[in-house]
């Protein structure tokens, strides 16, 4: 016990201790400094890249030892700050470095393949998916194959898109209704047939995976079956959604919209 301590003690609970010069307590303990896992919570908790930014980079630059998975995740929050502000090289960078911990290495691999995707690397985002849903436990290996087939859909490259599509639609869970629609989606725009679109159509819909990305499905799923009203109600609600969401969420959505709107184009233009 320190002396202070000791003689805060001395006047009883509740009362109050002397004062220093300057007006403080002299019985008020030094303020312990952050520690880096202070800083990873200040970092997670943001709401602006800058300020993830800050409090990440702070707590890299701690002078204390860091241990790897502090060190992985101070990474990825300064790698989400620099995707969301479009700095994508050197998102790509910290998702590198973080790669090199082995601490979630297969949601790491997906960042990768995010800022890839980003700078227009189709087969360096490939190539980092391929290698997530390989590293991932069974839990998370449906939706890094799921990614894997969007990715390989989005650049018409649909036989490849559909091989990874039906490992996601096999071992996928609560989401599989998103998966198996993908499927088709990809089946159709390969030329290939696909009978009762109709229950994919409905199975989807019920799902809480209908209501977010699986929008984007259901449209063009609507639209293959001759949907018309339905596909342009899921397409613009898809298309409105993404616009208000966050700018990567927007950034990373940009093909899909793309997609999107070329299909509403085409109903405006049928109708």
């Amino acid at each position: 016990m320190s002396t202070k301590e000791g003689s805060d003690q001395s006047h009883g609970r509740g009362e109050a201790s002397p004062t220093d010069g300057d007006g403080s307590r002299s019985g008020t303990r030094p303020r312990l400094a952050a520690t880096p896992e202070d800083h990873l919570k200040r970092a997670m908790a943001a709401e602006d890249p800058t300020t993830r930014a800050r409090w990440a980079t702070e707590g890299l630059a701690h002078p204390d030892p860091i241990d790897d998975t502090t060190n992985a995740m101070l990474l990825r929050q300064l790698y989400l700050a620099h995707f969301a502000q479009e700095h994508f090289e050197r998102a790509y960078d910290l998702a590198e470095q973080a790669i090199a911990f082995d601490v979630l290495v297969d949601v790491v691999h997906q960042d990768a393949a995010r800022a890839r995707q980003a700078l227009g690397d189709v087969d360096g985002a490939v190539q980092h998916l391929r290698l997530a849903a390989r590293l991932a436990p069974p839990s998370r290996r449906a939706f890094h194959h799921w990614t894997l087939g969007s990715v390989l859909f989005l650049a018409g490259r649909h036989d490849e898109a559909i091989a990874s599509l039906e490992r996601a639609a096999r071992w996928g869970t609560t989401d599989k209704p998103l998966y198996q629609g993908h499927l088709a989606l990809a089946k159709c725009s390969a030329g290939h047939p696909v009978r009762d679109l109709g229950p994919l159509i409905e199975r989807l819909e019920a799902c809480p995976a209908g209501q977010g990305y699986g929008r984007f499905v259901l449209g063009q799923l609507a639209y293959q079956s001759q949907r018309f009203a339905d596909a342009r109600s899921h397409l613009q609600s898809f298309v409105e959604r993404t616009e208000r969401g966050q700018p990567a969420m927007r950034m990373a959505m940009a093909r899909e919209i793309e997609m999107a709107e070329a299909t509403l184009r085409e109903l405006d233009a049928a109708s």
